[in-house]
């Protein structure tokens, strides 16, 4: 008769590439805790899953089909605000993290971060402590020109919708995506330009690019 696992043990995998999932998934089962491991492709179903079931935690990629892992992460937390979240991504960007972290994020690593700082990651959001990786905290300490300190007067919503903007979609796109109304996404896009100071989809487009949110 199979084992059950205690809801303390389960997490939440949540990432588009199914050779990631696999990798960590791998990893983490081994891990010394054998971690009883789930899987999403996208956030959709990670919010989906967390609606029916119980988490430990969730570890949630950023760079997601459909709705973002920072949108993600904002409806996770919105609906259970004790929802624990460690974000594992690529971007190492300061403004990246502290959106995360104002979403209620409990810990931040990228993807380039050695297995054994994945395990400590985990362990640390489990136990309800933040964790951030040696790369990300090291990038937040240096971190100190004008346009990090402009993004940080940004909302998580606003700044989803601000890279949405910057990467050229249209606000009926936004929201569509968001599932807001066209009116809202026109206010948060008013909101936006405002907070930053910035008119053209053109001058958004390098603002984003220049803060490494964007690929040129």
């Amino acid at each position: 008769m199979p084992t059950s696992h205690p809801r303390t043990r389960r997490l939440l995998l949540v990432d588009d590439h199914a050779v990631v999932r696999a990798g960590y998934r791998r990893l983490l089962e081994q891990a010394e805790e054998a971690w009883d491991i789930h899987e999403a492709e996208n956030g959709e179903s990670a919010y989906r899953r967390c609606a029916f079931e119980e988490f430990c935690a969730v570890v949630l990629d950023l760079s997601l089909p459909g709705i973002s892992g920072l949108e993600t992460l904002r409806r996770l937390r919105r609906r259970n605000p004790e929802q624990r979240v460690l974000i594992m991504s690529m971007h190492d960007q300061p403004a990246f993290v502290e959106q995360t972290l104002k979403a209620g994020a409990m810990g931040y690593i990228t993807k380039s971060s050695a297995p054994e700082i994945l395990l400590e990651a985990v362990r640390e959001v489990v136990g309800g402590r933040r964790y951030l990786g040696p790369d990300v905290a090291s990038c937040r300490r240096s971190a100190c020109n004008d346009e990090d300190s402009a993004f940080d007067r940004l909302s998580p919503r606003e700044f989803e919708i601000f890279r949405m903007l910057a990467s050229g979609e249209r606000v009926s796109t936004i929201a569509d995506r968001l599932c807001i109304s066209y009116k809202t996404a026109a206010n948060y896009s008013t909101a936006v330009r405002g907070k930053l100071s910035v008119g053209s989809p053109s001058d958004l487009t390098r603002m984003a690019i220049r803060a490494g949110l964007l690929e040129a």
